[in-house]
């Protein structure tokens, strides 16, 4: 089964996990909101299915382009 990586589109810090893993989520939902220069970014499933893995926790700092979760379909 094809797994899709979901990465941080910014600098930043991880400010609040929304999804667990295991949890169901449909394309476009948030799994994570990341802050940045003040700002709250969401960091949004690109496909639909379960959360197989969080890389990261809150309060955790990461790089754009950084793997934070991962969707199994």
């Amino acid at each position: 089964m094809a797994t899709t990586n979901v990465e941080a589109i910014v600098t930043g810090k991880v400010w609040k996990i929304e999804k667990q893993e295991g949890d169901s989520v449909v394309a476009g939902e948030a799994i994570m909101v990341l802050e940045s220069m003040k700002m709250e970014i969401p960091v949004e499933a690109p496909v639909a299915g379960r959360v197989g893995r969080l890389s990261v926790a809150e309060g955790d700092s990461v790089t754009e382009g950084d793997v934070v979760a991962v969707v199994t379909p």
